[in-house]
């Protein structure tokens, strides 16, 4: 009887060690992932911000000058970058205390809402400057707006890299909201 009653015991704090490890297993990605989003983010608002081409024309006193913040829209998506990039800087300690206390599940239901608020935040400046570089590479005939990438090459080259930095932050936003989502349901 007691023999039966160690291994029960021993059986339970097996299962016990083992699920804290599959518990944090999940929460250590999701570090990594913090991490990486930051980067993306950070570096698209910093690539966008410092985006200029100047071209000049016929004479050396009038230029062409592309600029970020000459357009609302672009200079929408390097707040929102940078919102988003201060977000991720400051859930990380709280990732850190999830790995730490697996259990904590307040936490985490914490992080899964701010994160869900700044995927939308990026998702719409990502979108609306995708709408912008769409029309710098390809203009819109019927409104008479032109193509300025046959022009401004650097400028659009560089913009264009900025949104994929950014969608690759989208996409690891939403990576971890379902991450996380999958680990307090596993919990309950």
């Amino acid at each position: 009887m007691k023999s039966e009653a160690i291994e029960v015991g021993v059986t339970k704090a097996k299962d016990s060690s083992t699920q804290k490890g599959v518990k944090r297993g999940v929460y250590i990605p999701d570090f990594i992932l913090r991490v990486v989003a930051l980067v993306t983010t950070l570096a698209s608002a910093i690539i966008m911000a410092t985006t200029n081409e100047t071209l000049p024309f016929a004479t050396r006193f009038i230029r062409f000058r592309a600029v970020y913040y000459d357009l609302p829209t672009l200079t929408f998506f390097v707040v929102a970058n940078f919102v988003v990039s201060g977000y991720l800087l400051l859930s990380l300690p709280l990732s850190i205390f999830n790995v730490v206390r697996s259990r904590a599940k307040n936490s985490r239901i914490l992080l899964i809402i701010f994160d869900t608020v700044m995927l939308d935040l990026l998702m719409a400046g990502a979108s609306a400057a995708a709408a912008i570089v769409y029309l710098a590479h390809n203009g819109n005939t019927i409104t008479n707006w032109f193509a300025i990438c046959r022009q401004f090459y650097s400028f659009c080259r560089r913009i264009s890299g900025s949104l994929i930095g950014s969608f690759v932050g989208v996409a690891v936003l939403i990576l971890l909201i379902l991450m996380s989502a999958s680990a307090l349901s596993r919990r309950n």
